[in-house]
């Protein structure tokens, strides 16, 4: 029996994690929220072969950037479908 495909996820790293840690709390909220969905969004639409969320970095379709409307956030994140994983290496608080 094959196991069924597991759901994508969001990992950060420890830069970003500390950023996120020095928000207030409602702030820090929203972006785990935010960026726990667009884990679902980018797997969607990596797994429907559609273009994925954010401004590409790079000609290998690996790297994006984004903000988050409506606040003083701008991050990136890297796409591993192998692991079906996006990771967030850089993220900016602008305040």
């Amino acid at each position: 029996m094959t196991e069924p495909r597991r759901g994508w996820t969001v990992w950060t790293e420890e830069i970003p994690a500390g950023v996120m840690l020095d928000m207030p709390p409602e702030l820090s909220k929203k972006v785990v929220n935010f960026l726990v969905a667009l884990a679902l969004e980018v797997g969607s639409a990596h797994d429907q072969e559609h273009s994925l969320p954010g401004d590409p970095m790079d000609d290998l379709g690996v790297r994006y950037s984004l903000a988050i409307e409506g606040e003083p956030i701008v991050f990136e994140y890297t796409v591993y479908p192998e692991t079906r994983e996006i990771r967030v290496p850089v993220l900016v608080w602008f305040h």
